[in-house]
């Protein structure tokens, strides 16, 4: 019989208005990834993407409003334009969160850039600014064994949009993979939490539509930006990643 995966979509920010209009928030992008993940991954016995996932929002920045652990098989923490190493309630309140998830004997964690760092600060390690600056766009990233392994590809291309950091690997995190701007672009434990620092979940009008928006703040130079945008729509890892997201989810 197939197996019901109850997703808890934590959402830490909203995307841009064009792009949130389209997809319905961040939970919408993310129904997406995982929709076409699963049958991807073909395993209907298993899980069918039309029925068994059940995916739940919860605005965690306004609201504040959680799921309970007992009710839910994982939660995904997504990306943010907020700073993951600052101190407002609802930062402090999402790091607990995250501790008494890691901490939960049978819930999983997914965290994408933004969440993945509330996630290193969870297990206690430092982030903050990057002095390398920003990754923006399409970019490479060398995989470790154990990276190459769950992505099935060797190198591994993804969306980014950040600079801000994990600073080192907890202990008993199983590293898996670097940049030249970020040593830390993911990190997996086994039957608890997988994360990276880059989007597998954007598309090219979504990242152009942030670096269109930066750009036009001063954020981004035109040289930056002009760059990024040619990189946006580049081919990308994402439905590889969103695919071993799920694998996790099934172990």
């Amino acid at each position: 019989m197939p197996r019901t995966l109850r997703i808890a979509v934590l959402e830490c920010d909203t995307p841009p208005e064009n792009s949130n209009a389209k997809y319905g928030g961040y939970v919408g992008v993310f129904k997406t990834l995982l929709h076409s993940s699963v049958q991807e991954l073909h395993k209907p016995n298993e899980v069918d993407p039309s029925s068994v996932l059940e995916i739940s929002r919860f605005d965690v920045v306004t609201a504040q409003e959680y799921p309970d652990l007992e009710n839910v098989d994982a939660v995904l923490l997504t990306g943010s334009k907020h700073n993951s190493f600052e101190d407002h309630p609802w930062i402090l309140k999402l790091v607990e969160f995250t501790k008494r998830a890691v901490e939960h004997p049978r819930v999983k964690i997914l965290g994408i850039c933004f969440g993945h760092q509330i996630l290193g600060r969870a297990l206690g390690v430092e982030v903050g600014r990057n002095s390398a600056g920003w990754e923006i766009a399409v970019c490479d990233v060398d995989l470790t064994e154990k990276g190459r392994e769950l992505f099935g590809v060797d190198t591994l291309k993804i969306q980014q949009m950040h600079r801000d950091i994990v600073f080192a690997y907890p202990d008993g995190v199983t590293p898996l993979g670097s940049s030249p701007r970020c040593e830390v672009q993911g990190m997996y434990k086994a039957r608890k939490f997988i994360t990276v620092q880059g989007h597998p979940e954007f598309k090219e009008d979504i990242v152009s539509e942030a670096v269109n928006l930066r750009a036009a703040a001063g954020v981004f130079d035109k040289e930056q930006a002009e760059d990024a945008l040619a990189r946006a729509a580049m081919p990308h890892d994402g439905l590889a990643i969103g695919v071993a997201f799920v694998k996790f989810l099934l172990e």
